[in-house]
């Protein structure tokens, strides 16, 4: 997999090619990936806390929700010129301010914090290859979750149950964010090995979920089977 990354046998101009056209690539499918969010939202509207359709009290999207994404935007646009040009190394890893040294290997490699829970998954698996299969699974799984519940109600309003797993899985994603940035010794393999097996239960289980319990009040019930 290294060498057909790299295109070769080390890191050449074919690999700055291949990350400069990925580098382009990744922009435009982030908006394509946005416009087929707003192609959805204009043709099935968006959801609200209760999670129950209705076609009463509803609000346009335009100029309402337009402005006020808007302020949300241009907020958020402010906050992060602060950092990025008047405190931009505040963010920064300490190591990053470290000189270049080849020679002395580095004790263990600690990735972005958006990536610990990730690389805590990889490093529970003590095959090097196994670990690196279970990246994929991670992604799939998350971008399969849509489709993996079998009830009509998506919100958690009325399922106890689903509210309890979900903030469990919540602190089990804290906690492998946690062992991420531990060193690989005793205990913290044996420990990252059991939030790991957690996450990939929850989507095993959320199927089954949707069976468990109503998920809607039944002041709603009559209205939704007329429906």
């Amino acid at each position: 997999i290294v060498s057909w990354l790299w295109g070769g046998f080390s890191v050449d101009n074919a690999t700055l090619n291949r990350f400069f056209s990925l580098h382009h690539l990744l922009p435009l499918i982030l908006v394509g990936a946005s416009l087929l969010h707003l192609a959805a939202l204009h043709q099935y509207g968006s959801n609200n806390p209760l999670g129950v359709h209705s076609e009463m009290d509803k609000i346009a999207s335009y100029p309402y929700f337009y402005v006020k994404d808007l302020v949300g935007w241009v907020a958020s646009a402010i906050f992060s010129s602060i950092w990025i040009f008047y405190a931009p190394n505040v963010l920064g890893h300490p190591d990053n301010y470290i000189p270049a040294n080849p020679m002395p290997t580095p004790p263990h490699i600690v990735p972005e914090w958006y990536f610990l829970p990730i690389h805590a998954i990889l490093r529970s698996i003590p095959d090097k290859s196994g670990g690196v299969a279970a990246i994929a699974p991670v992604f799939i799984c998350l971008l399969a979750l849509p489709f993996l519940k079998s009830m009509y109600v998506r919100s958690s309003s009325f399922r106890p149950i689903h509210q309890g797993i979900f903030w469990l899985l919540l602190a089990d994603r804290l906690l492998l964010g946690w062992i991420g940035c531990q060193p690989v010794e005793a205990p913290f393999v044996t420990i990252g090995q059991i939030p790991s097996f957690v996450f990939f239960l929850f989507f095993a289980i959320t199927p089954i979920l949707g069976r468990v319990g109503r998920g809607i009040p039944n002041s709603y019930t009559d209205e939704t089977d007329h429906t």
